[in-house]
């Protein structure tokens, strides 16, 4: 099913033909972003040209104000041309609309930051750290700040932190020495002490630019503690985290769509017409539209709960569930799209290979399946017992 079917408002048309532009440009750099693991600046800057990085910017501090919906039905379409640009700016967008929509920070430094953004400032958190592992599970950061008057002196090495080449800010969460508590501290890339190691090798989402972040005492004044989260992991699930899976649909689609076009043009001298006839292609390419199908049937009903400020709070598990769907229905769409292609779909210079190694980074995106595995036996189990409870 197309996502034209999910398509709600005269402005999300608007703004996916505007992204359309991007299509071609974007298209023709992702094999050489990918063979070179380098960052996409160039994609990076046309985004900003036509205000993509503000999207999720409420209204009122110069943004499109768009929800998790809008967000994401743009999202998959510029993930479909670029993964590794997709990924990089989902981080941007989903930070910023987690924070202004939950006024995270006070009145003042909100107005400030809602400045930075409008003029196209980007963020991410930097969280990820070797020793600790998933900041989802727990683990306490080696990163420090340590109060010395009216400032902090921060010490520490993030991983993982996607953009950080092209970033303007990043959250640092560090560990609060004199209160001992957690604590996110917004920095500024140009704050001395501050330097990013190209350190992101890997087979998949090479052009992420996920480096190191190195702070070696950087002083930081006291008001850029901006956060100090309730809960301990660093990481707080929510529902602009479905970002992400948004992300890898984007890649499955694309995948879909090259094997599709394959197919209606790939006609071998040992049949007459094109391989689309033949029943075992037909059969593949059902099952990609199916697992396309309820890849999005899933994302975009969870973004439709969400809209509901009475359930948003309560529907964490739906998001864990959406992530979960949609990144395996992914992985199950390029590997159809391969299977269908056959050997011609392992060449270097096609897309499919570069498919297939990026979906599978979404494995490695929080929430982890086993996490939303476990959370769904636990609240089975738990609502099992409040019903024992009630009828004894």
């Amino acid at each position: 099913m197309s996502k034209q079917l999910f398509i709600q408002t005269e402005k999300q048309r608007d703004w996916l033909k505007k992204i359309e532009t991007l299509e071609q440009n974007f298209k023709e750099q992702a094999q050489q972003i990918d063979e070179a693991s380098v960052f996409p600046f160039e994609n990076f800057k046309k985004l900003r040209e036509i205000g993509y990085t503000k999207i999720t910017l409420p209204k009122e501090f110069g943004g499109e104000g768009f929800s998790l919906y809008d967000t994401i039905l743009l999202h998959e379409t510029v993930a479909s041309y670029c993964g590794s640009t997709g990924l990089a700016a989902s981080w941007t967008i989903q930070n910023v609309g987690e924070i202004f929509e939950n006024q995270y920070w006070d009145e003042e430094t909100l107005a400030w930051f809602g400045e930075e953004v409008k003029n196209g400032a980007t963020v991410n958190r930097a969280v990820s750290e070797f020793a600790m592992g998933s900041p989802v599970r727990g683990g306490r950061p080696a990163t420090s700040a340590k109060r010395e008057g009216d400032s902090y002196l921060i010490n520490g090495r993030k991983n993982y932190t996607s953009g950080a080449p092209d970033l303007d800010y990043f959250l640092v969460a560090a560990w609060i020495e004199d209160d001992d508590h957690l604590g996110f501290f917004l920095v500024p890339k140009t704050a001395t002490g501050v330097s990013v190691e190209n350190t992101w090798d890997v087979a998949s989402m090479r052009g992420t630019g996920s480096d190191d972040l190195v702070l070696q005492n950087v002083r930081v004044a006291a008001s850029s503690l901006v956060e100090i989260p309730s809960y301990s992991t660093g990481f707080k699930l929510n529902g602009w985290l479905l970002l992400i899976p948004a992300t890898y649909l984007g890649i499955a689609q694309a995948a879909r769509d090259y094997a599709v076009k394959f197919a209606t043009e790939h006609s071998p001298n040992s049949i007459q017409g094109t391989i689309a006839d033949l029943p075992n292609v037909q059969t593949l390419i059902g099952e990609m539209d199916l697992a396309l199908t309820n890849a999005r049937f899933t994302i975009y009903g969870v973004a439709e709960l969400y809209k509901d400020p009475k359930k948003k709070s309560t529907i964490i598990n739906e998001v864990n569930i959406a992530k979960h769907v949609v990144t395996n229905m992914a992985i199950e769409v390029v590997d159809k799209a391969m299977r269908l292609v056959g050997a011609k779909s392992l060449q270097r210079s096609n897309p499919l290979q570069r498919y297939y190694r990026d979906v599978r980074a979404g494995l490695h995106n929080p929430p982890m399946d086993d996490i939303t595995i476990k959370r769904l036996a636990e609240t089975a189990i738990q609502n099992q017992l409040q019903k024992k409870e009630v009828i004894v």
